[in-house]
């Protein structure tokens, strides 16, 4: 990793992303908590996160509208427009004022696919191809990190003084963001939009996922873990109160656990990658998911926390496995497309999964149902390893000074055939 943070640019990308990626961790939370103070209701709180997620099924338009633009001033005005979308917020004071929440929320998540498609492109450029994994390890240990500290500094924000700080610093993490990648000079054409024609190109994104093998398998067995993979954030709720016989608050301290494991699983993410691959590493996240769940079934502390850890680890991997397979598999004009149609695929099951374990939990024993989420990410995971070799391993990047001046242009490491992000 220290050799793709010793690029000035990608210093810079990296500062940016931190000030967002922040913003990002200590809003998300509160703003369910917020709409939970002014109505009481848990069922209108969570209309918050659906409201978030809703606009996935917009990918394929956002992924056509950043292909046709260059990928630095589109995401400067993407980091403005976020900041500028959020201040309504600041006008919020009662119960009257929720739908104020939703509308913005839903215009948060349109924003959150499209800062996710237009950075993997940003990333592509001005990064050499075999440190793609180095950088995008970099950026999901930060993201781990942040998860330890964000959601639960917003709340707590948010109790003490209300919300109009919590959506001033999440303004100005934006504003950051787009300030400090103004500063990037690097050179890019205008894309060509003969090849961009509405609106047969909006699925060509989908087109490129489902024709080439590597990411299709990459996208279907992942897609199946993630059918079950969402039960869990109901789920472990049960396991504290009915199998640990604890506070609902001590999940706060489990959460932690996984974060420590999500911090060690993007250390070493870009090694796994490249000693495994990038299906190989995709493969690694989502099995490791299995045991941990399977672990989860039989509610004893110590095993719990290995498991959470476990957990944590998987989620990097999968992470960095995946985008780096977006990023090295496509071609840089089809990008943006493909990274929203990516993101939407991954999100959208497990947007389905969380509200369906929600349901299940209170009619089915909370250890049966770890134990289903056990054996189906396990299944899919080996369904993933048994692909690996459609991504063969890598050696590792020559220890070489970093460049005085920005990447070059040209489109490095691209796949000369055809053909993301959660995460961002």
């Amino acid at each position: 990793m220290r050799s793709v943070l010793r690029r000035p640019d990608f210093r810079l990308l990296f500062v940016a992303l931190v000030a967002s990626m922040a913003a990002e961790s200590v809003l998300l939370l509160a703003l369910a908590v917020w709409v939970k103070d002014l109505t009481g209701s848990d069922g209108m709180a969570g209309a918050t996160i659906f409201a978030i997620i809703a606009p996935m099924t917009l990918a394929p338009l956002v992924g056509w509208l950043v292909d046709r633009h260059r990928r630095r001033p589109f995401f400067v005005a993407a980091n403005l427009g976020t900041a500028v979308l959020l201040s309504p917020l600041l006008a919020v004071h009662d119960r009257a004022d929720v739908w104020v929440i939703y509308v913005v929320a839903a215009l948060y998540g349109l924003s959150y696919i499209t800062l996710s498609a237009v950075l993997s492109g940003l990333i592509r450029h001005l990064v050499p191809s075999d440190l793609l994994a180095d950088a995008n390890g970099v950026l999901q240990t930060v993201r781990q990190g942040l998860r330890l500290v964000g959601p639960l500094a917003g709340a707590g924000l948010y109790a003490a003084v209300g919300g109009w700080l919590l959506v001033a610093l999440a303004m100005t993490g934006f504003l950051t963001a787009a300030g400090v990648v103004g500063l990037l000079r690097v050179t890019e054409t205008v894309p060509s939009g003969a090849d961009l024609r509405w609106p047969a190109e909006l699925g060509a994104g989908l087109r490129h996922l489902a024709g080439e093998p590597a990411l299709r398998r990459a996208l279907l067995g992942y897609g199946l873990g993630s059918l079950v993979m969402g039960f869990t954030e109901s789920l472990i709720f049960a396991y504290v109160d009915q199998g640990l016989r604890r506070d609902v608050a001590f999940v706060g301290v489990l959460v932690t656990v996984q974060g420590i494991g999500g911090l060690v699983g993007g250390l070493l993410s870009a090694t796994v990658v490249r000693r495994a691959g990038e299906v190989g590493a995709l493969a690694a996240g989502v099995t490791f998911f299995g045991p941990a769940a399977l672990a989860l079934a039989y509610p004893r502390l110590w095993l719990g926390v290995v498991a959470l850890l476990l957990a944590g680890v998987s989620l990097p991997l999968t992470m960095v496995g995946l985008n780096t397979l977006v990023q090295r598999r496509t071609p840089a004009a089809l990008l943006g497309r493909v990274a929203a149609a990516s993101e939407a695929l991954v999100s959208g099951p497990q947007a389905l999964s969380i509200g369906t374990g929600a349901v299940l939990v209170g009619v089915v024993d909370y250890r049966l149902l770890f134990a289903l989420v056990g054996v189906t990410t396990t299944a899919a995971g080996l369904y993933l390893w048994h692909g690996r070799r459609l991504t063969p391993p890598r050696a590792a990047p020559a220890r070489i000074p970093a460049p005085r001046r920005p990447a070059d242009p040209v489109d490095h490491g691209v796949v000369a055939a055809t053909h993301r992000p959660r995460a961002r």
